[in-house]
């Protein structure tokens, strides 16, 4: 097997790839892991890698004076999309692309946190979320939203934002929730976002840890097949250098 590489940006460390990591190797990616604010972003550009997945963090797209970072991430986004280069973003991730693509991105007024359901929508063809109604909730932790970027195809909503997850042409995949995350690693979210938790109104911790307890073993099955089929579909769509 051809060996293909994986470029992560990553904002915190216990906003990881979680279960998405094995899905990646069994289908022959070798993953190189870059900090967002400590290392230095321009070589994934100069490398040119099979994929770019950008993960989550406690911060907004629009943070830019106080991360700057976050403009070199919008920069390699954009570049990407343009020459038709595959390109995932999860939480933080999804906002990036939806700005690349020209889209407001902007606190919603409502934090989501927690685990709730998600529509996926039949009607977008080939819907790569179409396995998740198999799971009964998903994690959602934002607080900023996004508009639909033009051109994009809208895959699931909330009961509390429209726009969950959506493509763009068929190698870029946007999603405002958290599939990547595995039960047991749920206890350093509690820990890192202790403050935020504390913030939202009726929220608590032993609540988020029954919830995770409950949701999260059945989230996996599904999710292996999701990250399967957008990862195989990439295989024979092939990587290409220019917009067609």
């Amino acid at each position: 097997m051809t060996t293909l590489f994986a470029h992560v940006i990553q904002h915190i460390a216990f906003e990881h790839l979680g279960n998405l990591a094995p899905v990646l190797r069994q289908h022959g990616y070798a993953i190189n892991t870059f900090m967002a604010g400590i290392d230095e972003l321009s070589p994934i550009s100069k490398d040119d890698p099979d994929l770019l997945v950008v993960l989550g963090g406690p911060i907004g797209v629009y943070e830019t004076d106080a991360y700057p970072y976050l403009e070199t991430e919008l920069e390699l986004v954009g570049e990407r999309i343009a020459r038709n280069r595959p390109v995932l973003g999860i939480c933080l991730g999804c906002q990036l692309i939806a700005r690349a693509l020209g889209a407001n991105v902007y606190p919603g007024g409502t934090k989501e946190i927690g685990w709730a359901p998600l529509e996926i929508h039949n009607d977008a063809e080939g819907n790569v979320l179409a396995p998740m109604q198999e799971a009964a909730d998903v994690l959602h932790w934002h607080g900023d939203t996004f508009d639909l970027p033009a051109g994009a195809t809208l895959l699931a909503s909330s009961a509390l934002y429209p726009n969950q997850a959506f493509s763009y042409r068929s190698n870029v995949l946007a999603l405002q929730f958290h599939l990547e995350v595995e039960t047991e690693a749920m206890e350093n979210w509690y820990l890192g976002h202790a403050h935020e938790i504390g913030s939202v109104d009726g929220l608590t911790v032993p609540r988020l840890r029954e919830d995770g307890q409950r949701y999260g073993p059945r989230l996996q099955a599904p999710v292996q097949k999701v990250w399967g089929k957008w990862l195989d579909s990439l295989a024979v769509q092939g990587t290409v250098d220019a917009v067609a």
